[in-house]
């Protein structure tokens, strides 16, 4: 067996699956779209597993998958479904209007009439004229009339990237929908959960709502021990456990760290004799930024350091331990990415963190707490997402994204 067929990062896994602490959730969604129309609505931080889990749990085959990325208005939506399915969609209609009357073919005297039209043997004179209509197609009939006793399933993913307006109108839809028996699984992150029914309160009590969490370490293990045993592969419980350590929650990250390990031994597929892989910290860093490279972060992570423009006043700098000086935004990009990787960062852990980059003296206080809210913001801007938030509320900084925290650590330059 080859070694991109056992390790999947970017596909649906098999040799590597692991599902064993999801049955129950398994469970409660098969058993809810049992019940004919149905709306299940899937929560998960990003890269925890959600289409992997709809995918595994539904089959791919019986899915009528769609994603809410770049969704402009509630149409598009509907047409990318009918794409996927094969129905056309008519965009326009032709009307014609005829109009006919008796004419002499001479006039007095001989002299030919002239008529727009066309003249009949009988002596009649016609005359067509044809346009063309735009039309909006009624997408609910559409969709009863083309999914309705399929047992397609209707999933759309990453539905938080709709904008509420839009929301709002495809929920209108999906209500009338699960009436005539469609069954929709939604998949969004945690912080937009409850979106659709935000977008239409008739769905509340209708829908399932399953929430998932970053993995913990025992179940990213567990990838690594199915995957390097169908290699042949007995590698060091240490390896793993660093490995499941980086992966910060993330199957598709930990799917990626074992792929690299691969790469970096020249193990190509199954091996004939057992290849042992001992504890090596060498090989662990050569792993992580060989698979940091395949994960671009640059300009989010470049804007997290510069901050926003200086107006005014410069800011403030401060000795590091390497001895090189620098203010409050590299510093807490350096804090961030420091041992051991964390998604969530209460500001006393910051605090403490940021003592570690800095020689003496160290930002803190509203300093902190300023960058904290610019970082967020930058980073979202630049991404194109949210992937980093601070709560002002609470002073906690959520790192949203975990490819985000393992490129802080990673990349080249950080």
């Amino acid at each position: 067996m080859k070694r991109s067929e056992v390790f999947t990062p970017n596909n649906l896994p098999s040799v590597t699956f692991v599902g064993t602490h999801l049955a129950e959730k398994k469970k409660l969604l098969l058993e809810n779209l049992e019940q004919g129309g149905a709306i299940v609505a899937i929560s998960g931080p990003s890269k925890s597993g959600k289409t992997v889990f709809v995918e595994t749990v539904l089959g791919h085959e019986n899915l009528v998958q769609v994603s809410g990325a770049n969704i402009g208005t509630a149409e598009e939506l509907w047409r990318r479904i009918f794409t996927v399915i094969g129905t056309p969609i008519p965009t326009t209609t032709t009307i014609t209007s005829n109009s006919e009357a008796s004419v002499s073919i001479m006039g007095e005297g001989g002299i030919p009439l002239v008529a727009k039209g066309g003249v009949t043997a009988g002596g009649k004179w016609g005359d067509s004229n044809s346009s063309s209509q735009d039309i909006k197609p009624d997408y609910l009939t559409l969709l009863v009339k083309e999914l309705k006793g399929t047992g397609f399933v209707i999933f759309v993913d990453d539905f938080h990237y709709i904008a509420k307006e839009i929301q709002i109108q495809i929920a209108t839809v999906i209500k009338e929908a699960i009436r005539d028996g469609l069954r929709f699984v939604l998949a969004a992150v945690p912080y937009h959960a409850d979106d659709v029914v935000l977008a239409n309160s008739d769905l509340r009590g209708r829908m399932l709502k399953l929430d998932f969490d970053y993995w913990n370490i025992d179940e990213l293990s567990k990838i690594a021990h199915l995957g390097f045993s169908a290699l042949n592969v007995v590698i060091s419980e240490a390896v793993i456990t660093a490995f499941a350590i980086e992966a910060a929650g993330s199957p598709q990250l930990m799917q990626s760290l074992c792929l690299n390990l691969c790469f970096e031994k020249d193990i190509h597929e199954t091996l004939i004799q057992p290849l042992q892989i001992q504890a090596d910290n060498n090989l662990i860093e050569k792993v992580c930024r060989r698979a940091a490279q395949t994960n671009d972060y640059s300009s989010v992570i470049r804007v997290m350091k510069e901050g926003p423009k200086v107006r005014g006043t410069e800011r403030n700098s401060y000795v590091l331990k390497d001895g090189k000086v620098s203010d409050v935004y590299p510093i807490l990009v350096s804090a961030i990415a420091l041992p051991p990787p964390e998604l969530t960062l209460s500001y006393p852990v910051l605090l403490a963190r940021i003592a570690q980059v800095c020689a003496a003296d160290h930002p803190q206080g509203s300093s902190v707490t300023g960058a904290c809210s610019h970082i967020s913001a930058l980073a979202n801007h630049a991404a194109g997402a949210s992937i980093i938030e601070w709560d002002s509320n609470q002073d906690i900084l959520d790192i949203r994204d975990p490819y985000l925290l393992f490129a802080l650590r990673w990349s080249e330059g950080n």
